[in-house]
């Protein structure tokens, strides 16, 4: 019922565009720095941003790589996010895991062989999962389990996010990078089934601030062996650790949202939905001159003139800017009066 509150006050309340952009990337920085910091990423908050916007540190090259590979998954879940298709595909997660671990959008397949986690500091097994041969069938019974619930709504959504992230980590399909994957799969199901709250909230704090916690709720069972008490467990615990993340991170949602809203402006978050990562960039462009170039586009999103040119014609024919003139010298846009009121 908290989680329910929450969501229905941030979905009621009127937030600016500018506001919005501000808060959605404020969540997808936290959510980058925290998910990596679960992972042994060294780098502060601070330093994730600063990263993100092109910098780097010395010898920390990994740990920049996680956090900038972490970044582009983030982006791809806006993409499918904005999908119109409801369901979700086995593919589409195996492209988070892709672009996780090597920040290309190619689906990466399951692991061939067994993998074991251990203890950091005495080496004891702390879980064994299932057999390499058994997680192609495992994953696709996940995926199709996950769309069923969804499509039936026979439980509540925080129960079927809880149940996808148990899971995944349970079937573990990869050697490495199963706990962001798993994390973005979470975030993927709950924007999927209305429980977005607008793209600004991030539970992976929930989780960082307390990892002993986190793991300790995601280990049950009788055994450290999947088929030997892990398959058919009591996850009641986790459940419940889960939702109270939930109601936790939508509570601090709600205020920010509320504080935001006080300025008595229209809400705009159903348009700036629309529109894909560049093109909100571009709208910056936007605020200051009625018109831009291939080459102000170019520059603000770091691409090959060509490619910035070939983009706009793209954006021209979907609507999002009109094109005057025609010489490459004398070319230039002006955004679309339906976007005119996100400025």
């Amino acid at each position: 019922m908290d989680i329910e509150a929450s969501r229905q006050a941030v979905s009621g309340l009127p937030i600016t565009v500018s506001v919005l952009t501000s808060l959605r990337e404020s969540a997808r920085l936290i959510s980058t720095h925290y998910s990596t910091q679960i992972e042994g990423n060294r780098l502060t908050q601070q330093q994730v941003q600063d990263v993100i916007q092109g910098g780097t540190f010395p010898n920390r090259e990994r740990d920049e790589r996680e956090v900038r590979d972490y970044y582009k998954a983030l982006d791809f879940l806006d993409v499918l996010v904005n999908q119109k298709a409801s369901s979700i595909k086995e593919k589409d997660i195996q492209t988070l895991h892709g672009l996780v671990m090597e920040g290309k959008e190619k689906p990466t397949p399951y692991r061939d062989g067994q993998n074991v986690i251990r203890d950091s500091g005495s080496g004891a097994i702390v879980y064994m999962p299932p057999e390499a041969k058994d997680v192609p069938d495992l994953m696709s019974e996940l995926i199709a389990w996950i769309n069923k619930q969804l499509n039936e709504d026979d439980l509540p959504v925080p129960m079927i996010a809880a149940i996808a992230h148990y899971q995944f980590a349970t079937i573990h399909p990869y050697y490495d990078g199963n706990g962001r994957t798993a994390r973005l799969l979470t975030n993927l199901v709950l924007h999927k089934s209305g429980y977005g709250l607008k793209g600004i909230y991030s539970l992976e704090e929930y989780y960082a601030r307390n990892l002993q916690a986190y793991y300790q709720a995601l280990s049950v069972g009788d055994s450290h062996n999947y088929y030997f008490g892990r398959a058919e467990s009591e996850i009641t615990d986790w459940i419940v650790y889960f939702c109270s993340g939930m109601a936790d991170s939508f509570a601090k949602v709600r205020l920010k949202a509320s504080e935001s809203s006080q300025r008595g402006q229209t809400d705009q978050s159903h348009l700036l939905r629309e529109l894909d990562q560049r093109q909100k960039q571009v709208l910056s462009l936007f605020n200051n001159n009625k018109y831009i170039t291939t080459k102000e586009v170019s520059e603000l999103l770091g691409i090959h003139r060509r490619t910035a040119l070939n983009l706009c014609n793209q954006w021209c024919d979907e609507g999002f800017i009109i094109q005057h003139g025609q010489a490459n010298k004398s070319r230039k846009y002006e955004l679309a009066s339906k976007w005119l009121g996100l400025l």
